[in-house]
């Protein structure tokens, strides 16, 4: 079944919303931006991965269901069965139909309800080498240690001071692209405490978005017609598997290799984030 024969039809709206933010930020660090699509037992995630961090970045969203919309060709684009995806595809064309179906929402007047937003996938492209290649489906361990949100965020913040502070020390002559990217590869190939995490992972959490505070919980009337508050999610975790550590936070997850591993089309299990 090709990309473009299928849609996406997302259980919430609002984590549609989350989505095309995701999508713009990777945009914004690369135009021509792909990501890897992968879903299956009702949940979408979007791989991605934004330039100079060396991580992956991964955004997920329930579904409702997948759904054809023209026959399929026995010569598949995809390696998932019926009822499931995995294609690569454009992050700005994916990002345009995201835009469109929640535009089209406002206009037919449905925009009050929380379900039923319904998006196209866009046709597969070639993919980029690193999405061959993304962490194990399952078998993640916590590791310890983490500190908490806003030692997290403090450490950026004196990494990316500590950077700008030794950046104007430079001298006119020495305020080369290489001298710079030596000097921000030092700071950010630092691990956060004990971790074992590259503080790049972290960079790349707060950049895009994932690190900041966390929503109140809804009451779960809204989506599940029960007067019962959900549980405030977990603020961040640090979970270990197969070579690679991922930073998983409420707003999405940053992965990143510790050691040469081969996952060829294994993806990552997925929760809504």
């Amino acid at each position: 079944m090709t990309a473009s024969s299928q849609e996406l039809h997302f259980a919430d709206a609002g984590e549609a919303a989350d989505l095309a933010a995701f999508l713009a930020r990777l945009i914004h660090y690369d135009r021509a931006a792909a990501v890897r699509l992968q879903a299956g037992g009702g949940v979408l995630a979007v791989f991605g991965r934004p330039p100079s961090f060396e991580v992956l970045a991964i955004r997920t969203a329930r579904l409702e269901a997948i759904v054809s919309t023209e026959a399929a060709s026995a010569a598949s684009d995809t390696s998932a069965g019926a009822g499931a995806l995995d294609a690569t595809v454009s992050a700005g064309e994916f990002a345009d139909a995201l835009d469109t179906a929640r535009a089209e929402r406002t206009t037919d007047g449905s925009e009050g309800r929380v379900r039923g937003l319904v998006v196209p996938v866009p046709q597969a492209v070639t993919g980029p080498p690193w999405a061959g290649v993304l962490p194990p489906r399952g078998g993640w361990r916590r590791v310890n240690g983490l500190p908490g949100v806003d030692e997290v965020r403090g450490a950026v913040a004196a990494a990316v001071a500590e950077f700008r502070a030794r950046d104007a020390a430079l001298p006119e002559e020495g305020r080369t692209r290489a001298e710079r990217d030596r000097i921000g590869h030092e700071i950010w190939s630092r691990t956060l405490g004990d971790t074992g995490l590259p503080l790049r992972a972290v960079h790349a959490a707060q950049s895009l978005g994932f690190l900041r505070p966390v929503r109140a919980a809804a009451p779960a009337a809204t989506a599940h017609g029960s007067g019962v508050a959900t549980a405030a999610p977990e603020p961040l975790a640090l979970l270990a598997a197969g070579g690679w550590l991922r930073l998983r936070t409420p707003y999405g997850s940053i992965a990143v290799r510790t050691s040469g591993v081969s996952s060829g089309l294994s993806g990552l299990s997925v929760t809504p984030a």
